[in-house]
């Protein structure tokens, strides 16, 4: 994006389609300005409005101006919403639900219903686990790539050892030891149905650790009244680059962004952090996660805090919080090292 000229070119093609952005307060225009020998496609149209709503927070909806693609799907799914004698529109609140511009393409469909009982649990039956990359998002004031990819002890043993034996980590995971227990840990984390362990990386670099969950058949199910699709996650950062806040409002939203997408009947995240972990809470409560009550594990004080899928859309949750948490923070390209890979690692769990 040059000014409000807008350049779209797809990895798998050569040619490129040209656009004019025009903000204007809380709506915004997209035209499209050729090649006028062709028409953009569904590809190239949910390119430039991802590009506008991420360069462009404020913006809340914006009017397509173009020959809009045969493409039913467009209308029938809640990007684009044609209102009589209006123009097509897309609403941010709805876009940022859309599945195809952030999930792999081999992103399977929600899965269906069955029920099935695990000890005194009766649960959903969970879909058989993705591989590779799941999730990737552009981050305009990083300059970067954030990707969730799936763990796996070939790849992650090593790492994961190295994260978990940092005394800071160690701290809030009480996990460390030999590299055959991490490999043991990854294991279980892949066969146990309930969890998905996930690397984060930035422009294809691991950072970070997160391990997702079903909440139902979790641990954390008594202690807020766990429905069948709630979500939980841990998480661990192990590149020192990638500490501060810059990185918390890249990386939390996007987890969030993430397993919202997963499934759309997944209603609300929860999380079980300590509740002497302050950066954590300060940052869970900047991300929209409201901090509801102190609880006790066998193993830890927690604090219980959960974040609904209507707050988090139609608050735009997916930027940057300021301080106080009400508005978008902000968006100002932060310079940085890249991400480096080194041992020396923090935790937030």
């Amino acid at each position: 994006m040059d000014g409000a000229r807008l350049t779209v070119r797809l990895a798998d093609r050569d040619a490129m389609s040209d656009w004019r952005f025009s903000p204007d307060g809380q709506g915004a225009e997209l035209a499209w300005h050729g090649p006028c020998a062709l028409t953009p496609d569904s590809a190239e149209l949910l390119t430039a409005l991802e590009a506008c709503f991420a360069l462009h927070p404020a913006v809340r909806s914006i009017r397509v101006k173009a020959p809009l693609p045969r493409d039913a799907a467009l209308f029938e799914q809640g990007t684009l919403r044609l209102a009589p004698g209006e123009p097509a529109t897309a609403h941010a609140a709805l876009f940022w639900q859309q599945r195809a511009p952030w999930l792999a393409q081999h992103a399977a469909q929600p899965f269906p219903l069955d029920y099935v009982v695990t000890g005194a649990l009766r649960h959903p039956r969970r879909p058989p686990k993705p591989t590779g990359e799941v999730y990737r998002r552009y981050i305009p004031w990083l300059q970067a790539t954030l990707s969730l990819r799936v763990a796996t002890e070939a790849l992650d043993a090593a790492r994961l050892n190295q994260w978990m034996n940092d005394p800071v980590v160690a701290h809030f995971w009480e996990e460390q030891g030999p590299i055959d227990k991490h490999r043991a840990y990854l294991r279980k984390q892949t066969e146990d149905a309930h969890t998905l362990p996930l690397v984060l990386c930035l422009d294809g670099v691991p950072f970070g650790y997160v391990e997702a969950y079903w909440a139902r058949e979790d641990r954390i199910a008594p202690f807020c009244d766990a429905r069948d699709h709630d979500r939980g996650w841990h998480v661990l950062i192990g590149d020192p680059a990638c500490r501060g806040q810059h990185f918390v409002s890249a990386w939390m939203p996007s987890v969030s962004h993430f397993l919202f997408l997963d499934d759309p009947r997944t209603q609300r995240l929860v999380i079980e952090p300590r509740i002497d972990n302050g950066k954590m809470l300060r940052s869970l409560a900047r991300s929209g996660y409201a901090l509801e009550k102190a609880f006790d594990f066998p193993h830890k004080r927690a604090m219980l805090g959960t974040l609904s899928r209507e707050r988090f859309f139609n608050e735009a949750l997916w930027l940057p919080r300021s301080a106080d948490g009400l508005t978008p923070a902000a968006l100002a390209p932060l310079a940085r090292p890249r991400p480096s890979d080194q041992l020396v690692s923090t935790a937030l769990h």
